[in-house]
C-alpha cells in the first residue's frame, strides 16, 4: 500500500482550502492511516459529527452507519439519499484503514435490479471477522427513512464503495491526528472544517474534463430525469471542490430575470409561484426541458448557492428565431456569457444537435450548429453527447396523421454500461463533432412540472406522488 504520514501531509497541504472544500482530485488506491485503529477511530467519529452526519455505531466491531442524508438537502420533490458504512480496518497494528460504503435509495425503481434489493445494517451476531454481514433490517429500522412531505418508503437500494468519500474522511482527521505526531519537521496547516454537502456518487472521469476556464457542451435528449440530476451532481462535486461553475440552459431568455431571482430566494412558496408563472413551463408543446426534473435540478442549485457555494446560471435560447438564425443568436449568447466570466467552467446543455462541433447535417451540408461557432471563437471548447441505457423520456415527435406534435412519454433505444454516471473523452472527435459522451444510465420520463403541481398552492402535494426524481 502507499502512504505514510509524510505522504498524508502532502495530500492534506493539497486539499485544505476554504472551510468545506471537497476536494476534486480523488487517488486511486486507499488512503493508510499511520497510526493504529484504536488511536485512529474517535477521530472518524468526530469527523462524522462535525460534518452534521449523524451515525449509530456498532463500537465492539468499530464500524459505524450514517443516518440518511439527501443529496442537496430537501426539495420540493422526491429525490435520492445516501447513507455510508464506515469500517474500520487494521492494516498492520501501527497502520489503519477505513472502508466506507455508500448506499443509495430511491423511489426510481430503475436502481434496482429484480430480486437483488439490498438493506444494510450493523450485525452483531457471525458473520465475518469485522461482525458485518448483509441482513435484512428489523422494521424500526425500515421507518428509519426521511420525515416531512418527502415521507415515504425508498423501493431501491445499492451499496458502492466510495474511494472519494474514504479520502474525504482522510483529509478531515489528518490534522487531528498529526497533533500526536512528532512536530520537528511538520508544518503548520490549519485545521479545515469538515463541513459536508452530499453530492452523491462521484462521476466517473469527470476531474479530467472540467477546468476552470473551459467549455463544456452537454447534448441531451430532453424529458428525462437523469439528465438534470447528473448537471446537478456535476455542479455539486466541483464547486465542493473550490471551481466556480456557470450553467447554461436551454430556456428562453425572457426567463433570465425569473430564474435568477429564484435562485437567490429563499425557496417558498411565493418564490415557486413567480418561477412557474412564466409561460415558458405552460407550453401547449412541452418538449421536456420544463419538466418536473428541471424545476427540480434548478432547485438543487439555488440550494448550493444558499450554503454559499459559487453557482451561477443564464439562459439562452430564442424560440422566435427558427434554423441558423437561431444557432447564431445562441451562440451570441453563450459567447457573450463565457468572456464575460472567462475564469470559471461553463457547464451549457442543450439538444444534441446545437451541441455539434462539425458543420452540416444530414439535411443541411451547410449548417452551422452552435457548437461549431463556438469552437471557432473560444479557446477551450468540449462537447459531449449523451449516452444511455433503454428507457423512457417526455418527447414532443410528429404526428402523420394530424400533423401537429404529439408530446408524451416514449420509450427511448440505448445502451446498457451500467448504472454509473461517467464521462469518456475519446482521442478524437466523431463525424459529429463529439468528443465524448456523458452517461447518466437507464433513463426515465419526467413529466412537464406545471403537471405536478409545482407553482400551483391548490394541488396535491408533491409527496403523494410516486414518480420522484
Amino acid at each position: 500500500m502507499r502512504s505514510t504520514l509524510n505522504v498524508a501531509w502532502l495530500a492534506l497541504l493539497l486539499a485544505v482550502g476554504c472551510a468545506g472544500r471537497q476536494e476534486l482530485e480523488t487517488p486511486d488506491y486507499e488512503a493508510i492511516y499511520d497510526v493504529p485503529l484504536e488511536e485512529m477511530w474517535p477521530s472518524v467519529r468526530e469527523y462524522f459529527t462535525d460534518a452534521n452526519l449523524p451515525y449509530r455505531e456498532d463500537r465492539g466491531s468499530l464500524v459505524l452507519e450514517t443516518e440518511w442524508k439527501q443529496e442537496f438537502g430537501g426539495s420540493k420533490i422526491a429525490g435520492y439519499w445516501h447513507r455510508y458504512m464506515v469500517i474500520g480496518k487494521r492494516e498492520t497494528p501501527t497502520k489503519s484503514k477505513l472502508w466506507i460504503t455508500r448506499i443509495t435509495k430511491s423511489v426510481n425503481k430503475t436502481l434496482s435490479q429484480p430480486g437483488k434489493e439490498l438493506d444494510w445494517g450493523v450485525f452483531r451476531g457471525p458473520g465475518g471477522n469485522d461482525g458485518v454481514a448483509l441482513s435484512p433490517e428489523d422494521d424500526a429500522a425500515r421507518l428509519a427513512f426521511p420525515v416531512g412531505e418527502n415521507a415515504f418508503y425508498m423501493e431501491s437500494g445499492q451499496g458502492t464503495r466510495d474511494l472519494t468519500m474514504e479520502w474525504r474522511v482522510f483529509r478531515g482527521v489528518m490534522p487531528k491526528l498529526a497533533k500526536k505526531q512528532p512536530v520537528s519537521a511538520q508544518p503548520q496547516v490549519a485545521k479545515p472544517a469538515p463541513a459536508f454537502t452530499e453530492c452523491g456518487q462521484s462521476i466517473l472521469g469527470l476531474k479530467k474534463q472540467a477546468k476552470a476556464g473551459g467549455v463544456m457542451l452537454l447534448g441531451e435528449l430532453h424529458g428525462t430525469r437523469e439528465v438534470p440530476r447528473f448537471i446537478a451532481q456535476t455542479v455539486c462535486q466541483l464547486v465542493t471542490s473550490g471551481m466556480p461553475v456557470t450553467v447554461g440552459l436551454e430556456l428562453p431568455v425572457e426567463n433570465e430575470e425569473r430564474i435568477t431571482a429564484f435562485l437567490q430566494s429563499q425557496g417558498g412558496e411565493v418564490d415557486w409561484l413567480k418561477l412557474m408563472e412564466a409561460p415558458f413551463w405552460r407550453s401547449p408543446y412541452p418538449d421536456g426541458r420544463g419538466s418536473e426534473a428541471v424545476a427540480n435540478m434548478l432547485e438543487q442549485l439555488r440550494q448550493l448557492r444558499a450554503q454559499g457555494l459559487d453557482v451561477a446560471v443564464f439562459v439562452y435560447d430564442h424560440p422566435k428565431l427558427s434554423g441558423q438564425k437561431r444557432e447564431d443568436a445562441l451562440t451570441q449568447t453563450v459567447q457573450a456569457q463565457v468572456k464575460a466570466k472567462p475564469e470559471r467552467f461553463h457547464l451549457v446543455v442543450s439538444g444534441n444537435i446545437h451541441s455539434r462541433t462539425a458543420k452540416g447535417l444530414p439535411w443541411d451540408a451547410q449548417y452551422m450548429p452552435m457548437g461549431y461557432l463556438l469552437k471557432d471563437q473560444l479557446d477551450d471548447v468540449t462537447s459531449l453527447d449523451m449516452a444511455y441505457d433503454s428507457g423512457t423520456a417526455w418527447i414532443c415527435a410528429a404526428n402523420k396523421q394530424s400533423n401537429k406534435l404529439d408530446c408524451g412519454v416514449k420509450e427511448t433505444k440505448g445502451k446498457d454500461n451500467g448504472d454509473r454516471f461517467f464521462v469518456h473523452a475519446w482521442s478524437s472527435p466523431n463525424l459529429e463533432g463529439y468528443h465524448g459522451v456523458f452517461y447518466v444510465g437507464h433513463v426515465t420520463a419526467s413529466e412537464p412540472a406545471i403537471l405536478k403541481g409545482l407553482g400551483n398552492p391548490d394541488a396535491a402535494p408533491v409527496s403523494g406522488s410516486t414518480s420522484g426524481l
